[in-house]
């Protein structure tokens, strides 16, 4: 073989081998897009899962578009195709689930309960609230209503205990604006409210933190465990890439970095996150049973 046939077998098989890796040229590979819903804030969203989403561009040869998206508007924002993949809450994927046959890929793990959370109603120490039967009559705030852990969990314990939050309770609210979880304990701890409602991981997470002190509040109640942050795909991409996608983050380790804006990050730390696991859909009939309790989206009835 010539020498200059040899050269150009060595090139095609060097771009075989990158195009099976995953390694396109920039301007090659595919463009999809990842809807995240915005926790907190959209600004903390876009630190959070920037790093994760080029590492899984990466791995997958894909360029992938962070959409930060709010909680109320993802179910029909997905319906109406704006992106590929999707990060919400397990509420809203079974939403989605339901109106949009949303494929399940991945659960997120972090905090205590790892791939599962609850959902706790706190009192101010010394408030004279410390059982369930207290809560009639008193002031309460609720996180958002889309929040499996920051809602509908604790609306359902409240059901469950012969407790109806529309009548028994003399008047509740819920945050507006961001951060607003932190706003439902900081109501409690400030006396704004009697009572309120928070996912016990953001409870953990400000103990930690040292935004609060634990003394300074009754845990009322908290409720079953329940899935927690969700990947999801559409029904109708590649079966290769949706695994592949799955795989990705699923063997994603606390040892893995990637480069992003100029720095070696860790992928997982960057993101907040402990890991993924890969749970069935029956995993969330615990939740499908409270949102039907609670007459909530996907299953609610006028």
């Amino acid at each position: 073989m010539k020498s200059g046939s040899r050269f150009f077998t060595l090139i095609a098989i060097l771009l075989l081998a990158l195009l099976q890796t995953g390694c396109q040229p920039e301007g090659t590979r595919a463009k999809m897009r990842i809807g995240y819903m915005n926790c907190n804030s959209e600004a903390e969203t876009l630190k959070r899962f920037r790093p994760l989403t080029h590492y899984l561009g990466q791995k997958l040869g894909v360029d992938f578009e962070v959409v930060p998206v709010d909680t109320q508007d993802f179910p029909e924002r997905f319906a109406a195709g704006e992106f590929e993949f999707t990060h919400t809450n397990s509420l809203v994927y079974l939403i989605m689930h339901e109106e949009s046959q949303l494929q399940l890929l991945a659960t997120e793990k972090r905090g205590r309960y790892g791939s599962y959370t609850s959902g706790s109603i706190i009192s101010r120490k010394g408030s004279g609230i410390k059982t369930l039967a207290d809560l009639k009559g008193k002031r309460m705030v609720f996180g958002p209503q889309l929040a499996p852990s920051g809602f509908l969990a604790q609306y359902d314990t409240m059901l469950q205990a012969g407790i109806d939050p529309e009548t028994d309770i003399a008047y509740y609210a819920i945050p507006a604006g961001s951060f607003k979880h932190e706003k439902v304990v900081y109501g409690v701890y400030f006396g704004q409210y009697d009572v309120g409602t928070a996912p016990s991981l953001d409870l953990e997470l400000m103990v930690a933190e040292g935004k609060i002190f634990a003394d300074d509040f009754n845990i009322i109640a908290e409720s079953p465990i329940i899935p927690y942050c969700t990947f999801g795909a559409r029904n109708d991409l590649d079966p290769t890439l949706v695994e592949n996608f799955r795989k990705a983050l699923v063997e994603l380790t606390e040892k893995e970095v990637v480069s992003y804006a100029g720095e070696e990050l860790r992928v997982l730390a960057s993101a907040w996150i402990d890991g993924y696991e890969t749970l069935e859909d029956s995993d969330y009939d615990q939740l499908r049973a409270m949102a039907k309790r609670a007459n909530m989206p996907p299953y609610q009835e006028f």
